[in-house]
């Protein structure tokens, strides 16, 4: 994987040989985002067939890569739709080995699949007992049908070069919105106002379509073994090593810093493979600090290297709080967990 520290600075610094080497990547990203915009034109032209899936499914998924928050925001939708009444099923494409666990942390309860082929996870996931799919990453997996599809884009994300992949990271451009049933800006260290400020853009771009807002904030933080709450209050004025192989693992030392903490952060690649040097790191930045902190995509990793006699690092738990429009999305979600209309009542009268 790339180190975070790498494509931070290549997509998001100002300096004469980042914006150079991004302008090297130009002509490969030309390349890239015309194979995109062919491949979705196949889609909806239907050269390329889309299928159905056997149960209603509501896909998240990002136009950028990584770190707008996707999953904590399919937790959140698997684990609404589980207070409703339905038995939600989580489909994840199994990359990098970590986001089964840690979908079945954020949301115990609920089915979660691993599967490339999410029309084999769909399978899988009805013989399971599922009602209802929510598709984890899977904006662009055009070959399966949704019955809502969620766009999310972070604030933070509007630091970045607005090129297409690799001068940028860009997956697909604001051209793809035209996919979205909804679309949800989320922010962890922006501001409430450049984060409305891109909603009111992207509501002016994509006139029709729900724009809402997210703030995903800290919310409780537990030891990482035991499980043991601990107030956030006690981080005001300490010294927090922040450990995070995450997309965005700066907005995470952010949001321990808004707690009131001094962080220092150690950044990993997306979906880091912990060995048994990067614990020792981590035991050592422990140790000369007052608490570490770490993301629950990294908690499912630690958990069972962590050695017994070091202390516990705290995890970091995010909450979706909604800002602007959140009864759009719950309204979207009403009307997938309500299933299809009734027919109407056959016709009585005789010509």
């Amino acid at each position: 994987m790339i180190d975070p520290a790498v494509t931070a600075w290549l997509w998001g610094s100002r300096a004469p040989l980042a914006r150079g080497v991004r302008a090297a990547l130009l002509p490969f990203a030309v390349v890239y985002d015309g194979a995109m915009r062919l491949r979705a034109r196949a889609y909806a032209t239907r050269v390329r067939r889309t299928e159905r899936l056997p149960l209603p499914a509501i896909a998240v998924g990002n136009l950028s890569v990584g770190g707008t928050g996707k999953t904590p925001l399919a937790a959140w939708i698997a684990a609404y739709a589980l207070r409703h009444g339905a038995r939600p099923a989580i489909l994840l494409r199994g990359y990098g080995g970590d986001e089964t666990l840690v979908h079945e942390r954020l949301t115990p309860g609920v089915i979660v699949v691993a599967d490339p082929d999410r029309r084999a996870g769909a399978a899988r996931a009805l013989a399971a007992g599922a009602t209802v799919l929510v598709l984890d990453d899977a904006f662009q997996r055009l070959d399966v049908a949704r019955d809502v599809n969620i766009a999310v884009l972070s604030a933070e994300g509007e630091q970045a070069a607005r090129w297409p992949l690799p001068a940028g990271p860009w997956r697909e451009g604001w051209w793809a919105l035209i996919r979205a049933d909804l679309i949800v800006v989320t922010r962890k260290r922006a501001s409430a106002g450049a984060a409305q400020d891109l909603a009111a853009r992207l509501a002016v771009a994509c006139p029709g379509t729900p724009v809402a807002v997210a703030h995903l904030a800290l919310g409780r933080l537990t030891t990482l073994r035991s499980g043991r709450l601990v107030a956030s209050e006690a981080l005001v004025g300490k010294r927090v090593v922040a450990a995070a192989g995450v997309g965005d693992p700066a907005s995470f030392a952010a949001q321990i810093g808004a707690l009131g903490a001094t962080v220092r952060l150690e950044a990993f690649p997306d979906h880091h493979a912990y060995g048994a040097a990067d614990v020792a790191r981590l035991v050592r930045a422990a140790a000369a600090a007052d608490y570490l902190m770490v993301t629950e995509k990294d908690a499912v990793k630690l958990h069972a290297r962590w050695p017994a006699d070091a202390g516990e690092p705290l995890v970091g738990h995010l909450e979706v709080n909604w800002e602007t429009q959140g009864g759009a999305v719950r309204g979207a979600l009403d009307r997938v967990l309500a299933g299809p209309p009734p027919p109407p009542p056959p016709r009585t009268d005789r010509p």
